[in-house]
Parts: C-alpha cells; sequence; structure tokens
C-alpha cells in the first residue's frame, strides 16, 4: 500500500527509508486501549499507570503479556518486511515496563519485563535493521539497539520554556539539557551504540543565538555520534546551513572529555579532545617504501606512536596500533598527527576559559616534532619549534612556542555566554609546508582527500562530493620564494593572504589563506589547490 510506495520512493533517491513507531504505548481514546485493557499496566491501586510524559499522557502496553509481545511482532515486523523500512526510530519504549503491579506476569522485574520487549522487536526486525532506541532505559537495551538517544529533547530555547518549569533543565526539552547529556554520555559512544544526540535545531523560528547552534554542531561534531535535522531545509539560512556543513560528514570517533566530572561551568563538561593522524603502516613498510620521502616516513612513524599510545588497555600491554580507535580519527598521508580541542563557555554571561596546554597534546606528539625527529635532534628540528594553533569558528591562526607547553601554561580563550571554539594544535616544522586547517570541516584534515609537498611544489586535494566554499590555512617555508609563487584552485588562476609570519627558528615562513570554491561535480580539479614557485 501507500507505506510501501512511499518507502520505495525513498529508496529510489539513494537514501534509507525510516519511520518512527511507539510499539509499547497506548493512547488513551484508541481503539487497542478499549478493544484490549488488559494489555495495559495498572500501577499498585489498579488504575491505568501513567506514562508520566510532558507532552501527551498515554498508557504503556504490558511486556509480560504473549498477546502484547505478538502484536509488537506483528507491528514491527509489517514496517521492516511489509512496508520495506530500513530503519525504526521507537520511542517511549519506557512504557513497557511501567511501575505497578498490575501485570499479567508480577514474576518478572521490570528489567526482565523490558529484556522481553526488546528481544521481540530485534526478532521481528531482523539484524540489517538499524534500531534506533528513545525513551530507552539504558543497561537493557546493550546488544538490541544499533542508535540510541542519550539526551532529553532539545528545544527551541536553552532553558525549559513557560509553562515548563526552567529549573527542570535535565530532562525537559532545552538545548542545555540535550547538550549536557550528550556530553555526560558521550562514552557510550562506539562502545555500546551510535549516540542519538537529537536534533541540530537550525531554523531562525527557535530563540537560539548563532553561538548557540555553533555550540550544538560543535559537541555533535566531536562526540562523533548521529547528526539529526529536522527542519524544513528550504526555509534554512544559508549562514545556518553553513553551520551544519561544517560537521558533516561525521568523522565517527568520539572525543574524551577532560573535565566529566567537574562542577564548574554550570556543571557541564566544558572540554573535548581528539586526536588526529595519519594511518600507522609498520615500521618495516615505511623503511623499504622508496615512494614514501624522508618526511612521510618519519611522519607515520610519529602516527605509529601516536596511535600506540591512544590503543594501550589495561588490561595487558598488547596494543595494535594498526587499529581504529574511538578518539582518534585518520586522515590523508603527509598532514601528520595534531590535537583538535573543543572549548565552551555554558554560563549566562562571557567569561575566560582556560584549559592546560599540556593536557591537550599527546605525549607522542611532545616528544616529537612536526617532522617526527625528537626534541635534541639538530638545527631547525628542536623544541623552539612550537605549534600553529588554528581556531575553526573564528578562522584565526596563532603560534605558540614550545615553552608554553613546558611551562604548563594554560590554553585561554574570552568566549561569550554558550559559546565554543575548536581549536587545532599541531607541531610546527619550519622546513615543511604544512597544512594548518580550513574553514570546511571542524576538523580541519577529515576535509582533505590528498596532501603532496615537495621543494617548490605544493598540491592539496579537497574531498569534492559537496559543494562548499571557504579557505583553507597552509604554512609555506619558501622565505621569500613565496612573492614569486603562483597559485591555482580548480585548474585556474587562484590568490592567497599571507595572515602570519611565525618565528620558526631562521627559516622565514608564513602562513598563507587560499579562497577555494568546490563545486561538488566530481571533475578531476574540483577542490584541487596548486602552489609552486
Amino acid at each position: 500500500g501507500g507505506m510501501r510506495v512511499l518507502s520505495d520512493a525513498i529508496r529510489s533517491k539513494g537514501m534509507q527509508p525510516g519511520v518512527w513507531l511507539a510499539p509499547f504505548a497506548c493512547d488513551k481514546k484508541s481503539k487497542l486501549a478499549k478493544d484490549h485493557p488488559d494489555w495495559i499496566i495498572r500501577n499498585d491501586s489498579g488504575r491505568y499507570a501513567n506514562s508520566a510524559n510532558c507532552g501527551k499522557f498515554f498508557y504503556g502496553l504490558d511486556a509480560t503479556n504473549p498477546e502484547v509481545r505478538k502484536h509488537v511482532y506483528d507491528t514491527i515486523h509489517r514496517a521492516v518486511h511489509e512496508w520495506g523500512f530500513d530503519v525504526l526510530k521507537l520511542d517511549f519504549l519506557y512504557a513497557s515496563c511501567l511501575e505497578g503491579n498490575g501485570k499479567y506476569d508480577n514474576t518478572m522485574s521490570r528489567a526482565e519485563a523490558f529484556y522481553l520487549g526488546l528481544r521481540t522487536i530485534r526478532e521481528a526486525a531482523g539484524d540489517e535493521t538499524f534500531i534506533i532506541g528513545c525513551g530507552c532505559p539504558i543497561g537493557s537495551a546493550i546488544g538490541f539497539v544499533d542508535g540510541m538517544r542519550v539526551s532529553c529533547d532539545t528545544g527551541p530555547t536553552w532553558l525549559p520554556e513557560f509553562p515548563l518549569p526552567h529549573w527542570d533543565n535535565g530532562t525537559l526539552p532545552s538545548l542545555r539539557g540535550m547538550l549536557r547529556n550528550t556530553l555526560s554520555r558521550s562514552v557510550l559512544g562506539h562502545r555500546w551504540w551510535n549516540n542519538d544526540p537529537d536534533c541540530v535545531l537550525l531554523g531562525n523560528t527557535t530563540k537560539h543565538t548563532d553561538n548557540e547552534v555553533m555550540s550544538a554542531a560543535s559537541v555533535v561534531g566531536m562526540t562523533g555520534g548521529m547528526f539529526l535535522l529536522s527542519d524544513d531545509m528550504e526555509k534554512v539560512t544559508n549562514a545556518r546551513l553553513s553551520i551544519a556543513m561544517k560537521i558533516f560528514p561525521l568523522t565517527g570517533v568520539t572525543a574524551v572529555p577532560l573535565d566529566l566530572h567537574s562542577t564548574m561551568n554550570g556543571g557541564m563538561p566544558s572540554v573535548l579532545r581528539l586526536w588526529c593522524t595519519e594511518k600507522a603502516i609498520p615500521a618495516d613498510e615505511v623503511e623499504g617504501n622508496f615512494e614514501v620521502d624522508v618526511t612521510g616516513r618519519i611522519l607515520r612513524q610519529q602516527a605509529s606512536k601516536l596511535q600506540t599510545e591512544i590503543g594501550w588497555s589495561p588490561r595487558n600491554n598488547n596494543t595494535d596500533p594498526y587499529s581504529r580507535e574511538r578518539s582518534c580519527f585518520f586522515v590523508a598521508p603527509g598532514l601528520g598527527s595534531w590535537t583538535v580541542a573543543s572549548l565552551s563557555n555554558w554560563l549566562p554571561h562571557s567569561t575566560t576559559m582556560s584549559v592546560s596546554f599540556a593536557a591537550l597534546v599527546a605525549h607522542s606528539i611532545k616528544d616529537f616534532t612536526a617532522m617526527g625527529a625528537p626534541m635534541d635532534s639538530g638545527p631547525g628540528e628542536k623544541s623552539e619549534n612550537g605549534y600553529h594553533v588554528f581556531s575553526f569558528w573564528s578562522s584565526e591562526y596563532v603560534w605558540i612556542p614550545h615553552e608554553t607547553l613546558v611551562d604548563n601554561s594554560p590554553l585561554v580563550k574570552k568566549l561569550k555566554s554558550h559559546q565554543t571554539e575548536i581549536f587545532h594544535i599541531k607541531p610546527a616544522d619550519p622546513i615543511s609546508c604544512q597544512y594548518i586547517g580550513s574553514d570546511l570541516h571542524f576538523s580541519c584534515g577529515f576535509e582533505v582527500a590528498s596532501f603532496k609537498a615537495s621543494e617548490n611544489r605544493l598540491m592539496v586535494e579537497l574531498k569534492n562530493n559537496y559543494a562548499k566554499n571557504g579557505s583553507v590555512y597552509l604554512y609555506l617555508p619558501w622565505g621569500k620564494k613565496v612573492d614569486k609563487a603562483t597559485v591555482e584552485v580548480n585548474g585556474a588562476a587562484g590568490r592567497m593572504d599571507i595572515i602570519a609570519r611565525p618565528t620558526l627558528g631562521e627559516t622565514d615562513g608564513v602562513v598563507v589563506r587560499v579562497p577555494v570554491v568546490i563545486k561538488g561535480t566530481g571533475d578531476e580539479n574540483d577542490g584541487v589547490v596548486l602552489i609552486s614557485y
């Protein structure tokens, strides 16, 4: 019927069709409630148990009842195998285990009843169906769902708005509640399931400021779970749409909250850290591969050290430095290793935020320069090279000397109320071209398909799956020869602007900004930046 026609139409556009269902919820005035009152959970007083949902009060269907489980099985089976939906968002699942002794089988605990309900759902849907649990007790759902709502509903305001009590901002719909829960439960992502943080609201129908929208996008991007939009996209402004595009696609890895248990900053974690590196390859392959130049070999050895560090487990000392780790994402060869850190101000007023610089940089990044040489090695490769620091949302660059790390000095930033900044911290190398970042993707690396540099030539290939425009930021060690350099973007003449001259030893290097327009056509020159002299 119509549902099959709808799912087929969605699939024909290259998308996966999904449907929202609430299989254990029962509307008070529904035919189901009228025909099967014995399926409904009753409280200890013998009355129908209250679901306690703030939007609409409904009944819960008793998962201990075999007839209820058959009803749920048939509903899920129909949605997947007859209607053709590959994704199920199943809401109000807690309704299957409401408190009360008015159940079919009172020998079961509420956890046992919920387990039966989820097992019934998975058996009906099959292993290939992507199931998102919502309003779902967390512990019992492990192994049954592919995605899990880890937050309360987001809302059009920072705090719950009247008639909802503003003080209950942990469970009632609000942006603050959504962010707080998402940050606090970020550690569950990619361990038990894909975290669902609820939607990023982009529309101007909300009361969210641009800083609040960017903060929501930052948290979703850094925690790397699911990215959901619910706005009418034709009504979203280009400025707000650009914010969403800057975190898409997600990296698929989860940042580490460094202040998870802090009571500062409104009781919400404010510092998230990711590490980024090239894909490590075994040392013998690096040494014997003459297609990889000296710089490339050392960068990949550094990458191997970083991945060994993040892959260490307290259960044993054996690590697999070549496997994908949940707190580090991999980038194109030549980009090196660096830290991505977000700093957020959740207070209702502007304040100066700080975090220890040493806490952000991995030991393997501290111990090696960008060239991968130990800090006590020859000229031009010592620790005074410092770090490139690029602020993503503000597109600001600064060079920080290594003494900042040695002295345990903090990274400091004044942020407005509910504002977030994302920093990229990369060891500086005075004698090699380096990718500093871009305003195209929050990771400042995930958007790069390849990075190839030689003595007098640099080519950066940006991924061209989607149309985007912005700028890339590069370090060039060419001294005065930069003035004679030519720039090509997408195979045509381009331009670059010098924005900084970091003090890196005796090298007269510069940081430049190159505007780019990616058309998303897939042409071989689309997204290619070529600089040479």
